[in-house]
């Protein structure tokens, strides 16, 4: 599958909230860092990652554009509330082998009622 392909289901998956699903995505030592969180490193923790944060909000991913470049795709979403982010894939063999994402936590935290960090 192109990267584009692999993008278009990911957020197909993701918009149904199921992190069992969605960890199927990622190779098993995948990363995934969000930078404004932590890096996320393996399979089992990126799930362990999606089904906190699927717990805590209800999510939605619109896509805005999906671009491509060899083997590394690259997602410009919004959601529904308004917040706006991207999300950059590197593909190999299908699968996930490093995410990227940029995103304002602050508003999305705001958005979602949740606490905010003391940090």
């Amino acid at each position: 599958m192109r990267p584009k392909e692999v993008i278009q289901n990911w957020v197909e998956t993701f918009n149904q909230g199921n992190a069992e699903k969605l960890s199927e995505f990622y190779h098993d030592d995948a990363v995934n860092h969000q930078v404004a969180n932590q890096p996320v490193v393996g399979k089992m923790a990126i799930r362990e990652m999606f089904e906190n944060e699927f717990s805590q909000a209800d999510m939605t991913c619109l896509i805005e554009h999906i671009f491509e470049d060899n083997d590394w795709g690259i997602l410009e979403w919004k959601d529904p509330l308004g917040l706006c982010g991207c999300g950059f894939f590197k593909i190999e063999d299908g699968k996930i082998r490093f995410q990227r994402g940029y995103w304002d936590k602050l508003s999305f935290l705001r958005q979602h009622n949740l606490p905010m960090p003391r940090e």
